[in-house]
Order: structure tokens, then sequence, then C-alpha cells
């Protein structure tokens, strides 16, 4: 057995050898942050530990794999105000409309002509009384109105829902009649809608009458109408609605009122009067004029006639 002295000596041998690697290994440990990736590094959710591509920035590992309502990409699910502010601005550019509302007034209902006691009542639309609904008109062929109308209100939906807004629709057929003038401009008030437009066809018989035309509330203060306080932003939704529109559809001003305007202003429609919220008419083409119903009864023209609708709304909402 060992004297005491020598095994002190040999003790201390051991001891100084080690050093090195016992630096060695705290170097290493240093390298490596807690969940065994490189420190420096982040991770990608869809990257196994380890097995990082070290040509990526971490921005991008961030993004390969992330769950779309999590942390992009960050376990912690922490993002930091940089990414946030850049995820912000990309969702504004994809939906312009975002928080905003719009309702979509399908004129007449192709269910009307079998409720004419129903829609022939009068209702109280400010300045006097009027009908509460029509049939609408229909081309020299039998489309109708109401048919080109809820078809194009799905189709401008459609392309602003894309955009980010909350569309709301005053009916889709799914009733047995109406609704009534001042009930549709009540959906647009409840719905406190940024925008209201009311989707109609002309049905002018004579034969060279075409275009289309936009219709924007008179200045009316009379029983339970007071368009005061939306005249002004009626007429600029007016305004955008009427440009986008002639460059969708190429089609012209109405040749046979307006002044060649496209433009007119009245105080007997009980959607208009009723309204408390910005709301137009517009008035998509002369169904009885050959070359317009050409137009409107084709499903490739009510789609440009819905993209008119939509970028003029949109032009207004975001002008």
């Amino acid at each position: 057995m060992p004297s005491e002295s020598r095994r002190g000596r040999t003790a201390l041998i051991v001891t100084v050898a080690a050093v090195p690697f016992c630096f060695a290994g705290w170097l290493a440990w240093g390298a490596v942050d807690d969940d065994g990736e490189p420190a420096g590094r982040t991770r990608s959710a869809a990257t196994p530990s380890g097995a990082g591509d070290a040509t990526r920035s971490p921005r991008e590992a961030g993004r390969e794999g992330a769950d779309p309502d999590s942390g992009r990409g960050d376990p912690s699910g922490s993002v930091s105000p940089r990414q946030s502010t850049n995820d912000a601005r990309e969702a504004d550019a994809g939906r312009p409309l975002a928080g905003k509302v719009v309702v979509l007034d399908p004129g007449h209902n192709v269910h009307n002509v079998d409720h004419p006691a129903e829609i022939n009542r009068l209702v109280d639309i400010g300045t006097n009384r009027k009908e509460c609904d029509t049939t609408g008109t229909a081309t020299n062929r039998g489309y109708s109105e109401a048919e080109f109308t809820m078809d194009v209100a799905r189709r401008v939906g459609a392309l602003l829902d894309q955009r980010g807004a909350k569309v709301t629709y005053t009916h889709l057929g799914q009733r047995a009649w109406g609704p009534c003038v001042d009930e549709r401009a009540r959906i647009g008030n409840e719905a406190h809608a940024d925008a209201a437009v009311s989707i109609h066809a002309d049905g002018s018989t004579s034969p060279t009458a075409r275009g289309f035309h936009v219709i924007v509330p008179a200045a009316v203060d009379a029983g339970g109408a007071d368009t005061g306080a939306i005249t002004g932003p009626s007429r600029r939704l007016g305004l955008e609605l009427k440009e986008h529109y002639a460059d969708a559809t190429s089609l012209p001003p109405a040749t046979y009122l307006g002044g060649g305007s496209g433009m007119t202003v009245r105080q007997d429609l009980g959607g208009l009067n009723l309204s408390k919220v910005p709301k137009v008419f517009i008035e998509c083409g002369n169904m009885r004029n050959s070359a317009d119903a050409d137009l409107l009864a084709s499903a490739a023209g009510r789609q440009r006639v819905a993209r008119g609708i939509a970028d003029g709304i949109s032009g207004y909402l975001v002008g």
C-alpha cells in the first residue's frame, strides 16, 4: 500500500491533468443554448434539433413550418414587435377593407310577382307613402331584374369579402317577398354600414336609351326622413362608383336622363330617404336595350358589373 505522501502526489497529478478536459467541456456547453440549439440561432418549429440550415436567416427559420395562430415558429409563442408590425402591414395590404361594413341591397325579389297584395301596400318614406316594393323589370328575353341583382350582389359580396369587408345583404331571395323599402334602409342602419349600395337595372322602353346611372339622396328632412348627415358622403360614394363602374364595364353614362352625367339626385326613394348611413342606388344598365341586355344577361358581363361596383365601394372606403 502506498504511503500518504505518495498518495498526495498522485492526486495532484490527476487533478492537474483533468483541468484541460474540464475547460474544453465548459466551452462546448457555452456554445449550446438550453434547448440544444447552437447559441444565437432561432430554430424553426419544423426543423429537428441540430438539423438547422446555417444559410437561413432567423426570420426565414421562424416562418418555416410555423403555426399561423402561434408565435411564427418561436416555441415560446412570442412575436417580436418588428415581426408583429410586418405581419400587420402584410395583412392590411391583402385586406384593405378589414373592419369595414358594407350592406348590399339586391333590388326586388324574384318571388314578388306571387305576392301583389303584400308588395303593393304603402309604407312611409318620410316625404310621402309609397309601395312596399315592386316586381322590377326584365330584358326582352325574360331575364328579370330580380335575378340579375341577386346574382350581382353575391359576386360583389365575394369580392368585398376577399378584401376584408364584412358584408351584409338585405336579402338573397330567401324571403317570400320584399323586404319593403323602409326595411331595406333599416337593415343598413342597424348594421352601422360604412357604405350601402342598392343594386338595380333600368327598364326604359326607348330603343336608343342605354347606359348606367347612380342615384344619390337629396337633402330631405320630413317625417322620419333626415338625410342631412349622409348627402355629402353618399355623393362621394356615388362618384367613386360611377368612375369605377364605367372603367370595369365600358358602359356609357345613361343617355336618357341626368344630362349624360351618369348621376341623378332623388327625394322619392324610401331606401335613400330613410337611410342613416352613406347609401346610393346604381342602375347598372337599361335591360330593354339590346346592347346593355347582352352585357347584363351574361355571366362574364355580370362579373364585370360586380367588379365595377366592388371597386367603387373600395375606392370610397379607402380613399
